[in-house]
C-alpha cells in the first residue's frame, strides 16, 4: 500500500496550537534533559509562554505542521521561537532562538524548515544576535545549530540537574540583520 505524501508547512503559532504544542513540550519535560523543565505543564500554566510569541516583532512563534490535504490544518510536527534573551534593556537586540520537534518527525527536516522561516524574520528585525543553549550530549541540535551558522561561545558545565544527574549546556550565538557581514 503506497503512503499519502505529505507536505510540511510552516506558518505563526496560535491559541488553537496551544494544546498541541504543550503535549509536545511535556514529552521533553518527562522524557528528556534538553529542557531544564521538571514538572509537566498544564495548558493553562503554557498560555503566557504562547502569548509572549505574537505574529509580529522579534519574538516568534512559529509552528510547521503536516498538511496531507492542503489545508494547513495537520498535526504539529515541531515548533521554533525566538525570545527575549535577559530581561534587561540593553539585551533588545538579541534573542534566544529554539527549537522542537515531535518524537516522531526526526529526519524529516522540520528543524530546518522551521529555523529557515525564523531566521528569514529575523533577519528583518532590530536585532543583533541570535544564541541558542544545548543541553549536551545532542549532536543532532549541534549540528543544526551548527548549519545555521551558529558558533559555540562556551559550556556551562552541570548547570542543571534532572534525572539524578548533572548536564552541560554549550552556547552558541549567531550575528543577524547588519551584524551579519561586520
Amino acid at each position: 500500500m503506497a503512503s499519502r505524501r505529505t507536505e510540511v508547512q510552516v506558518r505563526p503559532g496560535g491559541e488553537q496550537d496551544l494544546h498541541e504544542l504543550t503535549d509536545l513540550y511535556n514529552h521533553y519535560v518527562r522524557e528528556t534533559p534538553i529542557t531544564f523543565d521538571t514538572e509537566p505543564f498544564t495548558v493553562e500554566q503554557r498560555r503566557p509562554w504562547l502569548l509572549s510569541h505574537p505574529e509580529d516583532g522579534p519574538h516568534r512563534l512559529l509552528v510547521a505542521v503536516e498538511d496531507a490535504s492542503g489545508s494547513g490544518g495537520g498535526r504539529i510536527l515541531g515548533y521554533a521561537t525566538s525570545s527575549p534573551f535577559r530581561p534587561k534593556p540593553a539585551y533588545a537586540t538579541s534573542a534566544e532562538v529554539t527549537v522542537y520537534c515531535a518524537p516522531d518527525a526526526g529526519g524529516r527536516g522540520v528543524g530546518t524548515r522551521l529555523y529557515t522561516e525564523l531566521f528569514r524574520i529575523l533577519e528583518t528585525q532590530d536585532l543583533r544576535r541570535a544564541y541558542a543553549g544545548v543541553t549536551l550530549p545532542n549532536a543532532a541540535s549541534v549540528r543544526l545549530h551548527e548549519r545555521f551558522g551558529f558558533g559555540r561561545v562556551g559550556t556551562f558545565h552541570e548547570a542543571g540537574r534532572k534525572f539524578g544527574r548533572y548536564w552541560d549546556v554549550a552556547w552558541f550565538e549567531r550575528r543577524l540583520g547588519s551584524g551579519a557581514t561586520g
